[in-house]
């Protein structure tokens, strides 16, 4: 980096990753992260974010604008307001993460289960699972008090599945926000590669006999979630179909012994 060049800030680092810094700019920031690999993961993270988000919501933001909205008896104020709206709850969708648009009320109910269970825990574990410094909120040396934790504030009986005997440690869980504001939970497990795996859950409304065991893969990483009893899961990680699977049925069987 020349001596001469400004230091790279926070707002560079965005912008780089939006594609929006001129060629002489990029370079400096480049070479900056050349010698930052922990920044560089972070910004490839924050990248995956960006594509979960536009494949959970571009859907949503082409739908037709209702003709409530666009007959003449809508004042120009009154459209500027509700363009403003929208605009702030398009800029909040980077920081409300694993919230979804939609209550679970339309489509059939396996649609509704995928779009509060796959699409947040794809966006947590986006977020989380490349982190080096913060991956969580409690360590798994406070396992006791993070489930005491979690279950308090979940409302249901929280338990961290032991993952040891599919080679995966516990490092440990943090409280997320969930679907229209109830709470939801993740832990999170790491093999001695590194690579990761996270388990997200949150409060059910629907009847445990619903649904098995589902797949979906988004981004690289597979996920299997299931709804059993008052919470729904989602495990999601790297490992190939196979191995994601038994890592599902043996919290399955721990929770259901």
């Amino acid at each position: 980096m020349s001596r001469n060049a400004p230091a790279v800030t926070e707002a560079d680092l965005h912008a780089y990753v939006d594609g929006l810094l001129e060629p002489e700019r990029l370079a400096v920031v480049e070479a900056y992260l050349a010698g930052q690999p922990a920044e560089a993961e972070r910004l490839r993270a924050y990248r995956r974010i960006g594509r979960l988000l536009h494949q959970a919501y571009d859907p949503v933001l082409g739908e037709p604008v209702p003709a409530a909205l666009t007959t003449g008896a809508l004042r120009p104020p009154a459209r500027r307001w509700l363009q403003a709206a929208a605009a702030a709850a398009l800029f909040g969708l980077g920081g409300l993460l694993g919230w979804t648009l939609h209550p679970p009320d339309a489509g059939s109910q396996a649609e509704a289960i995928a779009r509060v269970l796959v699409r947040p825990a794809a966006v947590a574990h986006a977020v989380y699972s490349t982190e080096v410094r913060h991956p969580v909120e409690v360590g798994a040396e406070q396992e006791a008090h993070l489930t005491a934790w979690l279950t308090k504030r979940l409302g249901a009986e929280v338990r961290a599945p032991s993952l040891q005997a599919e080679g995966y440690d516990l490092v440990g869980g943090r409280l997320l926000p969930g679907e229209d504001g109830r709470p939801a939970a993740q832990f999170m497990y790491q093999d001695g590669s590194g690579r990761r795996l996270t388990l997200y859950l949150r409060t059910s409304q629907w009847d445990s006999k619903a649904t098995a065991f589902r797949y979906a893969e988004t981004d690289g990483n597979g996920i299997f979630y299931w709804v059993d009893g008052p919470l729904g899961y989602a495990l999601t990680g790297p490992a190939d179909r196979a191995v994601l699977l038994r890592a599902a049925q043996a919290v399955h069987h721990q929770l259901n012994p």
